[in-house]
C-alpha cells in the first residue's frame, strides 16, 4: 500500500465547536484524553467546550458548559479520575431531557461531541444523534430557536472513546483505564504475596468486573494465581474438588501460599454467583488452610494513570478530533479504538451490539461463544493461563526426547523472568526437557547449564531483573565451546531472551552454521530490553516498566517545584541511541521537548525551544519538562542543554537537571511486561516444537533454513516470526537501532500537545473499519 502521506493541515476546525464530556464510571487516563481533545481542537482553530458532570451538565446547561483555553488542561495529565466530573443522569434518558440538552448545545453552536465513557454512555450519545434533527424541529416549533439555527446546526457529529477499567468493550484491545487498574491490582497482589508467604496463607482476592472477567484473568496471568473465577468461563461441575486438589498439590510442592482471584461477577455453570466468601469457606472447610479475603473495590479505579493509559488516551483524543473534523452528515457515529498499536475507527453501534452479544451469550449459557466474542486477545489470555497454571501428571505428558535451552542475553529487563517461566512450563507441557543456561553465552561456554522443572519457576512472574543471570557477551568468541556444550548436553533448540545482543547472537550462530553442525537447530529470539531498540518488533519486554519508572519520576520531579517560582527540568533517559524512552516518556509526562538521536537537531532548534518555553512561562504555566536521550548528540550534552536553558531563561525561569540512570532498569515488571513476556514466550515455545517436528530426520534435528532462526516480534497488529537473516537489512548495526521505527510517527503528537506548529501524517487514520473485519490474528499492543 504505497500511498502519499496525508497531512491534516488542510483540515480546519474554524467555525466548529467541540463539546467534550466524561460519562459513566470514571477511569484513569480520562484526563489525558480530555487534554488531548482540548489541545488538538484549539490547534485546528475549533472552539472547545467542557461539559461538566457528563450528560447531567448537558441537560442543566448554564455554567456546566464552558469554553476552555490551552491552559485549562495544564497539569491534568497525571491526575486520576476525571477533572470535568461524571454523573449518572436520569433526565437524559427521557426525550424531555435530551430536548433541553440539544437547546443548551445549539445556544453555543456545539454540533460536535466527544464522549468518553462506557457502552451505556456511547449508546446514549448515538440515540441523541439520531434524534437530533427531530429535537431541533421541536425546539423551533416551541419558539426556542429560529429556523436559521435549525438549518445551521442540522447535524450532530459524535465520536466516542471508551473509558472503562473493565476492558469490556468489543472492538478495542484496551479501553482507557484498564492498564492502570491492572497496575493497582498487581501492586496489591505483590504486597499480599509477601505476607502470605510468611504465614503460609491462602488469599482470595476479589477484583472488579461485574460482567467482564478481563481484570481477573489478566491479573491471574500476571501473578501466577492458582485459580481464577470469571463470568465468561465458569468452572466445570465439581470444580470444588478440582480446586482443593490443586491447592493441596501446590502446598505439597513446598509452595507456601495460594492466590485465588475472583471477578465480582463470577458465576458457576448454572449461572449462580461464586463469591469470594464462598470460596474462602470452601477452602477452610475442606482443607483447613488459614484463608483471608481481600476485596479491592474502588482502589482499582483510583490513583494516577499508567504510562500506557496516558499515551493511549492522548493518541485517542487526537484521533477523535480528526474524526470529528472529517465527519460528514452520512458518517455513522464512531469510536476510536486500539488494534495492536494502531488507532482505528469503528462504527459505534457495531461495537455496542457486539458487546451486548457477549452478555446475551453468557445469560444463555453459551460460554465458549462469549469467550470468542470477547476477542482474540481475551481468548489468548485464557488459553495461556490454562496452559501455565495447571501441571498435568507426568503420565499424561507427551515425551519428545528434545532438549531445549533457554538463556538471557544483554542487560536485564523487567519481564525476562516471566518469559523464562512461560518457556519452561509450555516446553514441559509439549513434552521437552528444558535446560536453563546461567549467565548468557559466557555461562553457556563454561557449561553452566542445568535442567529446570515446573516448580523451579514458581513465583517468577513478579520478579524484576534476570534470575538466570545475563551477560552482554556475544557468542562469536566462544563458538567452539558453545558447540561442544550443545553436543554434550544434546541441545536441540535455543530460546534466547534479550535485547539487541540477543538478536546479534542468533545472527552470529546462524552465520556460523557452515562451520558448526550443532547450530543447525531451531532458534528463537524474544526481544527484551528497556531501550526497545530491537529490529523486527514494535515492543520489547521491559520497555513498559522502564517507561512507567520514567513517567513516575517525572511526575515527582514536576511536583517538587510546586509552589516555588517557575522552573524547567532537564531529564536524561537511557536507551542507547534509541529515542523510544525519551520520546514516549515525553508524551506520557507532558514534556515540552524531547531530544533524540533519530531526529537531528541544531543550535537554532535549541534556541527556538527555549524561546517557546519562555513564552509559555509568561502565561499561567509554572513548570517545564525537557527530556534528552543519553546519546542524542555528543556535543549537546545534558550539561550543555541545562546551561543553555539556565542562561536564556534568566529572569523568567530557573533550571534543574536529573540523570535518571539505572532506576529505569530496576523494579518489579509492569502488568504489560509480565503478560507480554508470558504470551510471546508461550507462542515461541509452540513455534520451537513445530520446527523440531518439521526438522527431525533419521534420529536427529537438522534445521538449516533461514526460517529456523527467527525473532518473534509485535508488528502493528500481529505477532510475527521473522528470520534474523532478513532483519539484517533493516538494522543500523553501528547505532544498534532499527532503520525504521513506528513510534517516530508519534513525535508530532507530542509537539502538538506542547503547543508547537508541526505537520502530522494522518495517512493511517481516517478509514472506518468494521468490527468483524479486524484481523483475527490481532494479538494486541495491549495485553
Amino acid at each position: 500500500m504505497d500511498h502519499q502521506p496525508k497531512f491534516f493541515e488542510n483540515l480546519s476546525g474554524a467555525g466548529k465547536a467541540i463539546g467534550v464530556l466524561t460519562s459513566g464510571g470514571d477511569a484513569q487516563g480520562m484526563n489525558a484524553a480530555v487534554r488531548a481533545v482540548v489541545r488538538m481542537g484549539i490547534y485546528v482553530n475549533a472552539k472547545v467546550y467542557f461539559i461538566y458532570e457528563g450528560y447531567q451538565g448537558m441537560v442543566d446547561g448554564g455554567d456546566n458548559i464552558v469554553e476552555v483555553s490551552w491552559e485549562s488542561v495544564s497539569s491534568i495529565l497525571q491526575v486520576g479520575g476525571t477533572v470535568i466530573g461524571s454523573a449518572r443522569c436520569k433526565p437524559f434518558r427521557t426525550r424531555e431531557g435530551r430536548l433541553q440538552a440539544a437547546f443548551n448545545l445549539v445556544q453555543r453552536g456545539i454540533t460536535n461531541l466527544c464522549v468518553i465513557g462506557g457502552d451505556g454512555s456511547l449508546t446514549g450519545a448515538n440515540l441523541f444523534r439520531e434524534e437530533w434533527s427531530g429535537l431541533l424541529e421541536e425546539l423551533a416549533q416551541k419558539g426556542k430557536i429560529d429556523a436559521e439555527a435549525v438549518k445551521k446546526y442540522a447535524y450532530l457529529n459524535i465520536v466516542g472513546m471508551v473509558g472503562s477499567i473493565d476492558n469490556d468493550f468489543c472492538g478495542t484491545d484496551m479501553t482507557i483505564g484498564t492498564d492502570s487498574a491492572l497496575h493497582r491490582i498487581i501492586e496489591v497482589v505483590d504486597a499480599i504475596m509477601t505476607t502470605a508467604q510468611s504465614h503460609q496463607r491462602t488469599f482470595v482476592l476479589e477484583v472488579m468486573g461485574r460482567h467482564c472477567g478481563y481484570l481477573a484473568l489478566v491479573s491471574a496471568l500476571a501473578c501466577g494465581a492458582d485459580w481464577v473465577f470469571i463470568p465468561e468461563y465458569p468452572p466445570e461441575e465439581g470444580w470444588e474438588d478440582s480446586m482443593c486438589v490443586k491447592l493441596s498439590e501446590n502446598r505439597a510442592r513446598k509452595k507456601r501460599l495460594n492466590i485465588i482471584i475472583v471477578a465480582e461477577g463470577a458465576i458457576d455453570c448454572h449461572n449462580k454467583p461464586i463469591t469470594s466468601e464462598k470460596v474462602k469457606d470452601l477452602v477452610v472447610q475442606r482443607l483447613g488452610f488459614d484463608t483471608r479475603v481481600t476485596i479491592l473495590g474502588h482502589v482499582q479505579r483510583g490513583g494516577t494513570p499508567s504510562a500506557f493509559d496516558r499515551i493511549l488516551a492522548s493518541r485517542m483524543g487526537v484521533e477523535a478530533v480528526l474524526a470529528l473534523l472529517e465527519a460528514t452528515p452520512d458518517t455513522p457515529a464512531c469510536v476510536v479504538s486500539l488494534s495492536g498499536n494502531q488507532a482505528v475507527r469503528l462504527p459505534l453501534m457495531e461495537c455496542v451490539q457486539m458487546t451486548q452479544e457477549v452478555q446475551k451469550a453468557m445469560d444463555e449459557g453459551r460460554f465458549l461463544e462469549a469467550v470468542r466474542l470477547r476477542g482474540r486477545s481475551f481468548e489468548n489470555n485464557l488459553n495461556t493461563y490454562k496452559l501455565l497454571s495447571h501441571k498435568k501428571p507426568d503420565s499424561e505428558l507427551p515425551k519428545t526426547n528434545f532438549n531445549v535451552a533457554v538463556l538471557n542475553v544483554g542487560a536485564p529487563a523487567a519481564g525476562m523472568n516471566a518469559a523464562v517461566r512461560a518457556a519452561v512450563r509450555v516446553g514441559m507441557t509439549e513434552g521437552h526437557k528444558i535446560f536453563a543456561v546461567i549467565d548468557g553465552f559466557e555461562g553457556f561456554a563454561r557449561g553452566k547449564i542445568k535442567e529446570i522443572s515446573w516448580g523451579d519457576v514458581g513465583g517468577w512472574t513478579g520478579q524484576g531483573g534476570s534470575i538466570l543471570g545475563t551477560k552482554r557477551t556475544l557468542p562469536a568468541k566462544y563458538l567452539e565451546k558453545i558447540a561442544d556444550q550443545m553436543r554434550t548436553n544434546n541441545i536441540n533448540a535455543l530460546m534466547v531472551i534479550g535485547g539487541f545482543e540477543a538478536f546479534e547472537s542468533c545472527l552470529q550462530l546462524y552465520e556460523a552454521r557452515s562451520s558448526f553442525e550443532e547450530f543447525k537447530v531451531p532458534m528463537c529470539v524474544l526481544p527484551a530490553t528497556i531501550s526497545n531498540n530491537v529490529p523486527g518488533t514494535d515492543y520489547s519486554i521491559g520497555a513498559d516498566t522502564a517507561l512507567n519508572a520514567i513517567v513516575e519520576t517525572c511526575d515527582r520531579i514536576k511536583q517538587s517545584a510546586s509552589g516555588t517560582k517557575r522552573r524547567v527540568f532537564i531529564i536524561e533517559t537511557m536507551g542507547g541511541y534509541c529515542g523510544y524512552l525519551a520520546n514516549m516518556g515525553a508524551l506520557a509526562a507532558g514534556a515540552d521537548a524531547a531530544y533524540i538521536f533519530e531526529e537531528q537537531f541544531d543550535i537554532r532548534e535549541l534556541q527556538a525551544n527555549v524561546e517557546h518555553l519562555t513564552e509559555k512561562m509568561k502565561t499561567s504555566i509554572q513548570r517545564g519538562l525537557v527530556l534528552r536521550n543519553e546519546n542524542c548528540n555528543e556535543n549537546y550534552t545534558t550539561d550543555f542543554i541545562y546551561q543553555l536553558y539556565s542562561e536564556e531563561g534568566k529572569g523568567v525561569f530557573d533550571c534543574r537537571k536529573n540523570v535518571l540512570g539505572h532506576m529505569q532498569q530496576g523494579g518489579a515488571p509492569s502488568p504489560f511486561d509480565r503478560n507480554f513476556g508470558t504470551k510471546i514466550s508461550a507462542k515461541a515455545m509452540q513455534w520451537i516444537s513445530k520446527k523440531l517436528k518439521e526438522t527431525y530426520r533419521k534420529g536427529k534435528v537438522f534445521a538449516n533454513t533461514d526460517d529456523s532462526v527467527c525473532l518473534l516480534g509485535m508488528r502493528r497488529r500481529n505477532l510475527v516470526f521473522q528470520p534474523v537473516a532478513e532483519l539484517k537489512s533493516e538494522t543500523d548495526f553501528i547505532h544498534r537501532i532499527p532503520k525504521e521505527q513506528w513510534w517516530l510517527k508519534l513525535r508530532p503528537l507530542m509537539k502538538i500537545l506542547a503547543k508547537y506548529k508541526t505537520s502530522y501524517d494522518v495517512s493511517d487514520s481516517g478509514q472506518l473499519e468494521h468490527v468483524a473485519m479486524l484481523p483475527k490474528e490481532a494479538e494486541t499492543g495491549a495485553i
